[in-house]
């Protein structure tokens, strides 16, 4: 599991949530004139019975029932606990009060009645063990399906930037020009950064930055040109942190697709100011033809955007005049 998992410190935060929750709507019978339950013995020989119920379903009968699923196992778990609250609470109540306090809850009652009487006792320890055993549970399961989400967008993005990159080196070698073993160098810097950032969470913007610059500079090298690029750089903070591939995919698109020229260039800009991030990419709209990963990209970028900053961020592409911009604003506050 990554990092982002709920944690067992935020796991008892919510136990701790919902213990402060159960006491108020127990004991409190009017917060404004400090009116008061006072629970009496056994009412206090109960709520053992009840804690000790509770967790013992929540860590081992809960964890033992999901590890293989059965309906079965569910059932007999919660029979387990129920006998478990039962015998417990006799114990208690019919025992040790007896020696301790001369007092028992129940005066000579039949095991049958007993038993039925704390059949319904018993259920609220093991509801709300199961309740908020789902909730954690889920909250888990849904942190999980992202995380997994997120490592096979990242596996998508590190072969397609291979793919394009070889191709680029490929075309270099074919036509024998004398950049190419410069143009291997390259790439062994920008592998470095895949090898090292890709499985990051997150990793500062200047990281990112420069991933780009390599980027770029290999593809000088295939161009044979050095001004194909404008490239623009405000920032106020170079401490700040993305997660990798944000901006580079916006990047690679111009590069693979537009048309750039040192009289026509490809305009990039970054702009970083009080935490508010924003990034356009303009190129001209090359005739080229696209291959069968064009989209992947971008498609794999707006999925991660919406799983990093929802509701934080607005990714804009227009096409007009021949012209294509992608523009890019995260609040990254």
């Amino acid at each position: 599991m990554q990092s982002s998992i709920i944690s067992k410190k935020q796991e008892w935060l919510i136990h701790l949530l919902f213990w402060m929750l159960t006491a108020y709507f127990t004991f409190v019978q009017n917060p404004f004139y400090f009116k008061f339950v006072i629970p009496d013995l056994f009412y206090i020989t109960y709520l053992i019975a009840f804690l000790a119920t509770f967790y013992v379903h929540y860590l081992a009968v809960m964890k033992w029932v999901f590890k293989a699923f059965q309906w079965k196992k569910l059932l007999f778990g919660m029979f387990v606990s129920c006998l478990l609250f039962i015998g417990l609470r006799w114990f208690i109540e019919q025992f040790i009060t007896g020696i301790l306090f001369h007092k028992v809850n129940y005066i000579n009652p039949s095991f049958t009645n007993y038993v039925f009487d704390n059949l319904y006792y018993s259920s609220k320890p093991i509801l709300c063990s199961s309740f908020l055993w789902f909730i954690i549970y889920f909250i888990r399961l849904l942190e999980e399906k992202k995380n997994t989400e997120i490592k096979f967008l990242k596996a998508q993005i590190n072969p397609h930037f291979v793919f394009n990159t070889l191709n680029n080196i490929y075309s270099m070698v074919y036509f024998q020009s004398d950049q190419s073993l410069t143009a291997i160098a390259k790439l062994g810097e920008v592998m470095r950064f895949t090898t090292y950032y890709s499985q990051k969470e997150k990793i500062n913007l200047t990281d990112e930055i420069d991933y780009i610059k390599a980027y770029i500079e290999l593809e000088q090298l295939r161009h044979q040109e050095n001004a194909f690029v404008d490239l623009n750089i405000k920032i106020d903070d170079e401490n700040v942190e993305i997660p990798p591939y944000t901006l580079s995919p916006l990047v690679e698109n111009a590069l693979k697709h537009g048309l750039a020229s040192n009289q026509n260039p490809i305009k990039i800009e970054f702009n970083l100011q009080l935490k508010r991030l924003t990034f356009s990419v303009i190129n001209e709209i090359g005739t080229q033809k696209k291959d069968k990963l064009a989209g992947i990209g971008l498609g794999n970028l707006k999925k991660r955007l919406e799983i990093y900053y929802p509701g934080a961020h607005s990714l804009t592409l227009t096409n007009k005049n021949n012209k294509f911009e992608a523009q890019l604003q995260i609040d990254l506050k």
